[in-house]
């Protein structure tokens, strides 16, 4: 009778290859920049999800600045300028708040728009951002809120 002979494989291969992956996912790997300014959040009892993509977000801070962002760096590029790819949010006023949304939802027809107010801005600012909305055909767009306890 022969004698079985054992089977040894080296593993070592394999943990190059997956320390290769673990080092390239995290070398590639975007995460999201810091909000262009911090706001509260009014709260409600609406538990509606976002968008996670194609997202247009003007924020309102509590001094009556307005900031717009968008999801996508690229999208940032197009509308801000190459310098401002990487900041999640720019500065804008009233006025020019209504021509870059269009020249975006040109960018990106699926575009959605989020309104994040902080809960002690001025309501007369909001509703002069609603109002441009629906001057520019933005009928859909979301409030963002934190939900009550």
């Amino acid at each position: 009778m022969a004698k079985r002979v054992g089977i040894a494989m080296d593993m070592t291969p394999m943990v190059d290859v997956g320390f290769l992956l673990l080092t390239f996912f995290m070398l590639t790997t975007q995460f999201k920049p810091e909000e262009a300014v911090d706001v509260t959040l009014p709260e409600s009892h609406s538990v509606i999800k976002l968008p996670d993509v194609d997202v247009a977000t003007i924020l309102v801070s509590k001094n009556g600045e307005l900031f717009l962002g968008f999801d996508s760096q690229i999208m940032r590029g197009n509308i801000f300028g190459a310098e401002n790819m990487m900041k999640s949010g720019i500065e804008v006023t009233v006025r020019e708040l209504g021509g870059l949304l269009t020249k975006a939802r040109m960018k990106n027809p699926k575009l959605r728009t989020v309104i994040k107010s902080d809960k002690d801005a001025e309501f007369g600012l909001i509703e002069d951002v609603m109002k441009i909305l629906q001057e520019v055909n933005v009928t859909r767009f979301n409030l963002v809120t934190n939900t009550e306890k």
